[in-house]
C-alpha cells in the first residue's frame, strides 16, 4: 500500500530516525551578487565618466591657454621686430653723430695747430717759415732764421705753447744762396702731445 501525505513533510517515526528531505532554499536576505555587480559597475562607470569629463574640460582649458600663448607670442614677435628695427636706426644715427663729432674734432685740430704755430712764429723775431707738414703725431717745420739765437727762441716758444711734447732740431745749416745777409735754414720736428 502506498501512502501519500498531502499535508507536507512526513513525520518522523519514533523509533527510527530517517533521513528526511533537505529543503533547498535561496536565501532572500541581503543583496544578490548580480545586484552588487551592477551597482559596482554603475559606480565605476560614473567615476570613469566624471574623470573623462574632467580631462576633457582640462584639455579644452589647455587648448585655450595655448591659443592665447600663441597670440601673445605673435604680438611679442612683432614688438621684437619693431624694437630691433628701431635699435638698428638708433645705432645708425649714433654712428652718424659719432662721425660728425669726430670730424668736428679733427676740424678743430688743424685750426688750433695753425693758430699756435702762427702766433709762435709771429712772436719770434727774425724767423720765417717756408713749409709746415702735419704728419700725424709730428709736425715738421722748415724755414729760415737770421741767427742762431732767433732759432733757439723759436724752439723755446714752441715748447711753451703746451701743444707740443718735444721740439727737436733735425737739421740746420748756413744758407749761402743769400749773399748780403747771413741766414740759417732749419728743419724742426715737433712731437704733438697726446690728447
Amino acid at each position: 500500500m502506498i501512502r501519500i501525505n498531502l499535508l507536507g513533510a512526513p513525520k518522523p517515526k519514533r523509533g527510527k530516525r530517517g533521513v528526511g528531505a533537505v529543503p533547498v532554499s535561496i536565501p532572500s536576505e541581503g543583496p544578490s551578487m548580480m545586484l552588487v555587480g551592477l551597482v559596482v559597475l554603475l559606480i565605476f562607470g560614473g567615476l570613469n565618466y566624471a574623470y573623462y569629463w574632467k580631462i576633457g574640460k582640462d584639455h579644452a582649458k589647455l587648448q585655450e591657454q595655448l591659443k592665447q600663448a600663441d597670440a601673445q607670442i605673435a604680438t611679442l614677435s612683432q614688438v621684437k621686430t619693431a624694437y630691433l628695427e628701431k635699435q638698428k636706426q638708433h645705432d645708425a644715427l649714433k654712428h652718424r653723430f659719432d662721425v660728425i663729432d669726430q670730424l668736428r674734432n679733427n676740424q678743430a685740430g688743424p685750426v688750433t695747430l695753425l693758430s699756435t704755430i702762427s702766433n709762435t712764429v709771429s712772436n719770434t723775431e727774425a724767423v720765417w717759415l717756408n713749409t709746415m707738414r702735419d704728419e700725424g703725431n709730428n709736425v715738421t717745420l722748415e724755414g729760415i732764421a737770421l741767427n742762431n739765437v732767433s732759432l733757439a727762441t723759436l724752439m723755446e716758444n714752441l715748447r711753451k705753447t703746451d701743444y707740443f711734447q718735444s721740439v727737436q732740431m733735425k737739421e740746420t745749416f748756413q744758407d749761402d744762396s743769400i749773399k748780403d745777409i747771413q741766414s740759417f735754414s732749419f728743419i724742426l720736428v715737433c712731437e704733438k702731445k697726446k690728447a
